[in-house]
């Protein structure tokens, strides 16, 4: 059948009297107003507005739907307000666990969740290895990369990696024209207690041999390393291109791109306050991409 919320624009149209007022009532455009009273009429198979000198207007058929359309509209109203007022009513403490150089770029992003959701604060659990979600380290997650298979969740954006050197660096010794040539420059890279984290698998593919110029434990400490001049390494392309001395040599890399995720244990997940962060990161998406993809 139709969408419900064509109803909107069909009683706009009857309340304002013409396509032109309901668009201004609704703040959209007229061709808007036009073409979802359209879509409803050719959903419901039969028209229920006429053309007339003064624009649309409802014909008989129309009329007789507006005290059901209106009943809706004050079902739907209701829903809305029985929505919030619960969201309102849920309280406590989120532990959002995620890489630390991603935990001021989510400082807007926690601002407008605690203002949709004024009961529940986020207490950030920042760590570059992962902690055990089943084990209450944390609530949930933003992770990219391999995951537990016990834990649920959701994509919400692209991890990627490109290769970075510093200004000064590239000045002094130029910059690899090809993934071959990175085992002519000094590298940065992570220490062995990340050994299993493809950046550093993939370097020791790509560049066997090649001068360590610097090792780290946390992607902080590699951003730190390359900005510095001292050698060049593979970077999240959030972080990297949004450090203004540091110039994106090579990539993305595709064998260093995974899928970020919202992950929790399904216990923790059907919480009413893990549910609601889940609610408000599935509304913005769009928001996280810029935040975690770059």
């Amino acid at each position: 059948m139709f969408d419900w919320d064509d109803l909107k624009y069909l009683l706009a149209l009857a309340r304002n009297g013409s396509t032109i007022a309901a668009a201004k009532a609704l703040g959209v455009n007229q061709s808007t107003v036009q073409r979802r009273v359209a879509e409803f009429e050719r959903k419901i198979g039969r028209p229920a507005t006429v053309r007339s000198a003064g624009g649309y207007r409802l014909n008989e058929f129309g009329h007789s739907l507006l005290v059901d359309a209106e009943r809706v509209e004050a079902s739907v109203l209701d829903l809305e307000r029985h929505i919030a007022d619960r969201s309102n009513d849920i309280s406590g403490v989120i532990r959002l666990t995620c890489p630390e150089p991603i935990v001021f770029r989510m400082t807007a992003f926690i601002e407008r969740f605690h203002a949709r959701y004024p009961g529940l604060r986020v207490e950030f659990v920042t760590s570059d290895r992962y902690l055990d979600l089943s084990k209450g380290d944390a609530d949930v997650a933003f992770r990219s990369g391999d995951t537990d298979e016990e834990l649920v969740g959701r994509k919400v954006a692209d991890s990627l990696w490109a290769v970075y050197a510093s200004r000064a660096y590239i000045e002094a010794h130029g910059q690899p024209a090809e993934i071959g040539d990175l085992v002519r420059h000094p590298l940065v890279a992570f220490d062995e207690t990340l050994s299993a984290h493809r950046a550093l698998q993939w370097l020791s593919i790509v560049a066997p041999g090649a001068r360590m110029a610097a090792r780290n434990n946390s992607v902080l400490g590699l951003v730190y390393s390359v900005r510095s001049g001292i050698g060049i390494g593979p970077l999240p392309t959030a972080i990297g291109d949004a450090e203004a001395d540091l110039v994106r040599v090579l990539g993305p890399i595709p064998e260093l791109a995974r899928a970020w995720r919202l992950l929790a244990h399904p216990d923790v997940r059907r919480t009413p306050r893990v549910s609601a962060f889940f609610d408000f990161v599935a509304n913005e998406k769009e928001a996280l991409k810029a935040i975690l993809t770059g």
